[in-house]
């Protein structure tokens, strides 16, 4: 790492007020955090200096290799972060011995599937805005972030949860499904991870994957797995939607409610509630339940073979890149 890199992030950090955040990534702690774990920090201790650097800050995360957590060093993945953030050129690729590989295709989906345990390849963090997103369509799929009517796309509020994707799932566009009536929307499996701490962009955490929403987003039927990472301290206790509403109360009603409303011309109150909707909601199919762990493993395993079916050729990929 270059010291004077180190100094200035550190300096930049004290000098802001993140002193908590700087404290974990000073010189003196023999660490050189990388920009994504230092949003993850910033987050957990509220310094919004921190998750939204300036361009000086901005600079030090150009070109940054292994900034990865220690969870998922130990599964044998590293990132490397190209171009800055946030721009279109950003991009948090995948690698492995020193390798690129692909999060969606070169990892597997379960990490025990006996125990519903699923690996989590995070895209966004809990308490961010900027829409980060596997790029399906570019080679070795890095994450970048996505792009709406020419501009860089933000959700209109933060996101309370860690969200990401689960490898080697698809959602098919050419199958309808028989119950709910609608086409796959043509992406990977989404995963919200509802546990308390914040989990860095770009990591590959292990989630025990017990709930499934069922939302229809324009038309297109784009499944929600809802669980907790395994580090997570209530885990243990965690393995039904019923303990998982015990654990962490009403938040699957704010998560239904939050991608439900997130497109729509509605606004966010001061008292944490929607108001001033008139179009562009979501909806839930399977009368809005949040469905068991049972249901939810057979959503992972059809989508798997969907995914099979791509890999295979039976199903025309169009633009997406599989390799």
């Amino acid at each position: 790492p270059n010291p004077q890199a180190v100094m200035l992030k550190y300096s930049l950090l004290a000098a802001l007020g993140c002193l908590q955040v700087a404290e974990a990534f000073s010189p003196s702690a023999g660490y050189l955090g990388s920009g994504v774990q230092l949003r993850a920090a910033a987050s957990q201790a509220n310094c919004l200096a921190a998750k939204t650097p300036g361009p000086a800050l901005a600079k030090i995360n150009v070109q940054r290799s292994r900034v990865s957590t220690p969870q998922t060093l130990r599964m044998g993945y590293s990132t490397k972060e190209e171009g800055s953030f946030p721009s279109e050129e950003y991009r948090v690729f995948f690698e492995e011995s020193g390798k690129t590989i692909s999060p969606w295709h070169d990892i597997e989906t379960w990490a025990d599937k006996d125990a519903s345990i699923v690996n989590a390849v995070i895209e966004i963090s809990k308490n961010t805005r900027p829409k980060m997103e596997v790029a399906t369509k570019e080679k070795s799929n890095p994450i970048k972030q996505d792009m709406k009517k020419g501009k860089l796309r933000d959700y209109p509020l933060d996101i309370f949860w860690n969200y990401g994707m689960i490898p080697k799932t698809w959602e098919n566009p050419e199958h309808e499904h028989p119950e709910l009536k609608a086409f796959g929307d043509d992406d990977p499996v989404d995963i919200v991870e509802i546990g308390s701490a914040s989990i860095g962009r770009g990591e590959v955490v292990q989630v025990k994957a017990v709930g499934t929403l069922a939302m229809i987003d324009e038309g297109e039927l784009d499944w929600k797995v809802i669980g907790v990472s395994t580090s997570d301290p209530k885990a243990k206790d965690i393995n039904s939607v019923a303990d998982l509403e015990k654990a962490f109360p009403g938040q699957i009603d704010e998560i239904r409610e939050w991608f439900r409303n997130y497109k729509s011309d509605g606004t966010w109150t001061k008292e944490g509630g929607w108001a001033d909707i008139t179009e562009g909601q979501n909806g839930f199919g399977l009368d809005e339940k949040c469905m068991d762990v049972d249901y939810t493993k057979k959503v992972i395993e059809e989508t798997q073979g969907f995914y099979n079916d791509l890999m295979s050729g039976k199903v025309k990929a169009d633009k997406l890149a599989l390799k």
